[in-house]
């Protein structure tokens, strides 16, 4: 118990000083993990044999992880992905294993052992990946959603890839014994029972079975897993619902996640692609929110602890022996991942900055690597030495991988828009009103102003949203609202009203600037994130400046008034009172706002926004009072 204890108290430990200094310094929190187990295992030598059993446990993580992303995707979105499965995940797990087994042939190894290097090496990093993705807020984008694609099939391509490689023993050096009998390595007269989701044989429903046999347990397991889904769960929620316990709704999500894993296993399935259907069948359940808010804590804690596994486990003495070598074939791997990767994005359409996320995204090893070669080796088709040093490059690449998240940054800021390369439509119309953006904000604009008997010129740079716009009846035209030719050929030297609802705060910003440089009589009408955004857009030039969230949270506060006592006409009062100040006090307050000195620093912006707030105070007591005196 007390070595139990000790071991967790280092690995939060290590966890909660390691993780915020590397999101603090922008790094994010993969890197962090991994370089809390690099400091906690190979450099203090504070945990030891322990981690590979530990790192076992951790990747439950990554089924989690899985299961709330298939939460995220109804069927009918996980069939539009077919195409991109088939194709791009296809494709991309194909190529990348002909040209590493290719390159790992030219180092001398074997066909048989190359190919299984290449089939290990091409797999990239669920883990490592989704997490950073989501940290980022990527996942949604055009890139994030190919990288997902290829992600998920590469987690598909696993089955096939456990039982495609005891077909490789044969390539083996091999010898004649004395007696007449071969000999093989050692291992491979049976696996190790790292069978990546095989199991242990006693465990197995499909050991022993013909090829026919198995494909009918794997085909039932997956029927009963939807089944289960669609009609199991409502009745199940229920009868946990009628207890009125909190911890039992955790309890229940933790035993879908574990018994589907479980079920997986048995059949011989990855518990992460068994997670992952569960998770689509119950996308459309109106439990759905529940599981992912029970689940998400768990997630992040085990993902945690399987990247700290990762960093842990790095043989440094094995690197030190020769580290020029094996950090250049991590290097080498990288590279050639990238341009497989890159002339994918190429050929699949995959522009702009979503082409340089998939690039960079998926270019490392992954998590499936250690159980492919420990697989491999325990059935004969790797060396132990060739492993130990596969093992390594693995580690190495995932440990490469948050930094290529960085290098992305640096290539996408020099871009000018997400969508920079995407051909923007020809815009044949002018009128009096452009908006640029037509998200959730810039609809409602724009329904108003149409259905007053205005022409509108709406621009945006995401052809999912145009699209979806046009099918409602709408017309707007793709291309990057925030680039001159653009503006200038949806008339901005007639408009009269330019509305600026981008979603991107210092783009805006941007437009807004030029705008006002290039049409000074121009009325500027601009979305604004949060405060500081509203002294940037008034610094800029914007006359009308509205933030995103004001109207809609004075609203909520005046029925939370009338709720608590106050009459219609006085909450209503009291709205109309905050409006008032508060528009005055953010016009004041954005003379004295610099944007090169701290707000918590600019004594003079601090003593007047005391001021103001003691102002409004006093204004909404008055107005309280007046009934009374009345």
């Amino acid at each position: 118990m007390e070595s139990f204890l000790y071991q967790a108290s280092i690995y939060l430990a290590a966890a909660v000083i390691a993780v915020p200094i590397a999101a603090r310094l922008g790094l994010g929190s993969v890197l962090g993990y991994l370089a809390a187990g690099i400091i906690i295992g190979p450099v203090l030598g504070l945990v030891g044999s322990e981690t590979e059993d530990l790192q076992h446990f951790a990747e439950f993580g990554v089924v989690m992880m899985l299961f709330l992303i298939g939460l995220e995707l109804e069927p009918r979105a996980l069939w539009d992905m077919r195409h991109k499965l088939l194709g791009l995940g296809g494709m991309q797990v194909l190529l990348s294993t002909l040209a590493l087994m290719g390159v790992a042939i030219a180092y001398g190894q074997p066909w048989g052992v190359g190919l299984a290097i290449g089939l290990t090496l091409a797999l990239s990093s669920t883990a490592i990946v989704l997490q950073t993705l989501s940290e980022k807020g990527l996942m949604q984008t055009g890139g994030g959603r190919s990288v997902f694609s290829v992600l998920l099939t590469q987690d598909i391509a696993v089955i096939p890839i456990l039982a495609f490689l005891p077909l490789l023993i044969v390539t083996l050096p091999m010898s004649i014994t004395p007696d007449g009998s071969i000999e093989r390595p050692h291992g491979a007269e049976h696996g190790d029972g790292h069978g990546g989701g095989h199991g242990d044989a006693a465990m197995s429903l499909v050991d022993g079975l013909p090829a026919w046999g198995v494909t009918l347990v794997t085909i039932g397991a997956v029927i009963a897993v939807i089944l289960a889904g669609v009609f199991l769960t409502r009745p199940v929620f229920r009868f946990i619902h009628a207890a009125h316990l909190r911890e039992m709704y955790t309890a229940l999500a933790l035993l879908i996640v574990v018994s589907i894993s479980f079920l997986m296993m048995l059949v011989g399935l990855s518990p992460a692609l068994g997670a992952f259907l569960a998770g689509v069948v119950l996308a459309s359940s109106e439990f759905r929110h529940e599981l992912e808010s029970d689940l998400e804590p768990f997630k992040g804690l085990l993902l945690g602890l399987f990247f700290i596994t990762v960093g842990a486990g790095i043989n440094f003495a094995l690197l030190f022996a020769d580290w020029p070598a094996l950090i250049s074939m991590a290097i080498l791997v990288i590279a050639i991942k990238g341009l497989v990767l890159y002339a994918l994005a190429v050929a699949f359409k995959i522009k702009g900055r979503d082409r340089w996320l998939f690039t960079l995204g998926l270019a490392q090893a992954g998590e499936f690597g250690f159980v492919l070669v420990a697989f491999s080796v325990g059935q004969g088709v790797i060396p132990t030495d060739v492993a130990e040093t596969l093992l390594l490059v693995v580690a190495l690449t995932m440990l490469i991988t948050p930094l290529l998240f960085i290098l992305y940054e640096v290539i996408t800021q020099r871009m000018s828009d997400a969508t920079a390369d995407v051909e923007a439509d020809e815009i044949d119309e002018e009128g009096p009103v452009i908006i640029a953006g037509i998200g959730r904000f810039g609809q409602i604009v724009n329904r108003l102003l149409q259905g007053s008997g205005f022409n509108t010129v709406v621009l945006d740079h995401d052809i999912e949203t145009i699209t979806l716009m046009r099918r409602f009846g709408f017309k707007g035209f793709l291309g990057d609202p925030s680039r001159p030719d653009i503006l200038n050929a949806a008339g901005l030297d007639t408009a009269r009203v330019l509305v600026v609802a981008l979603d991107d705060p210092e783009v805006s910003t941007r437009l807004v600037a030029y705008a006002r440089k290039v049409r000074p009589d121009l009325h500027i009408i601009a979305r604004a994130y949060d405060r500081v955004h509203v002294y940037k857009l008034y610094q800029a030039g914007a006359d009308d400046i509205v933030r995103e969230m004001f109207d809609a949270s004075l609203r909520a506060g005046r029925y939370a008034l009338e709720n608590l006592g106050l009459s219609d006409y006085e909450a209503a009062e009291a709205e109309r009172v905050f409006y008032a100040h508060d528009r005055e006090a953010v016009k004041e307050l954005a003379e004295l706002w610099d944007p090169n000195v701290p707000t918590s620093r600019n004594d003079a912006y601090v003593a007047r926004a005391k001021a103001l707030e003691k102002d409004l105070e006093l204004s909404l007591s008055a107005r309280q009072e007046e009934p009374k005196r009345a």
